[in-house]
């Protein structure tokens, strides 16, 4: 069996953002129980410097199906837009992405492998390949603002685990 781009990319994203959006389910049950606002969990914040979790859940999208949507294009830049400001609008972001990410076809994904790719930002830009930029760029803030939206949750009092951060695995069948 031969291991993919896709292979390394695409499932784990999968499984991750289905994961965060466990966490938005938890999130409500929390508010809800503890007589919080939504906006209270949404705008929580590990450290006063630290993006709120509205801002890690969209990263999440933005790092796994818009990661892969600016290899397409040639150029990735952070995405600076507004975050929902309720948990409707956060799940709606992780499932686009979701059906997103779904409908890709691994031939096509794994020819993006040597594109030319560019991470820019402001005066700064990084040249990469498809594949270095995903799996050396995209992924690892992809699991940095996945772990963050969990610690936030973690440190305002919603009861999750490890299993609620790994969502469901890909076992063998």
């Amino acid at each position: 069996m031969s291991f993919s781009l896709y292979d390394a990319v695409v499932p784990s994203n999968l499984q991750i953002l289905g994961a965060v959006d466990g966490l938005l389910d938890k999130a409500a049950a929390f508010a809800t129980a503890h007589g919080r606002s939504e906006a209270d969990l949404i705008d929580a914040r590990l450290a006063p410097d630290m993006l709120p979790f509205g801002y890690q859940v969209k990263s999440c999208a933005a790092h796994s199906i818009g990661g892969i949507e600016g290899v397409r294009a040639g150029s990735f830049s952070p995405d600076r837009s507004a975050w929902p400001t309720d948990f409707a609008g956060l799940h709606d972001v992780l499932h686009t992405a979701m059906d997103s990410l779904k409908a890709i076809e691994r031939d096509t994904f794994d020819s993006l492998a040597d594109s030319e790719t560019a991470f820019t930002f402001g005066e700064t830009r990084m040249p990469f390949t498809g594949a270095n930029f995903l799996l050396s760029f995209s992924q690892p803030n992809f699991y940095f603002h996945a772990t963050t939206a969990y610690a936030i949750l973690r440190a305002q009092g919603v009861k999750i685990g490890k299993r609620d951060f790994m969502g469901v695995p890909r076992i063998k069948r």
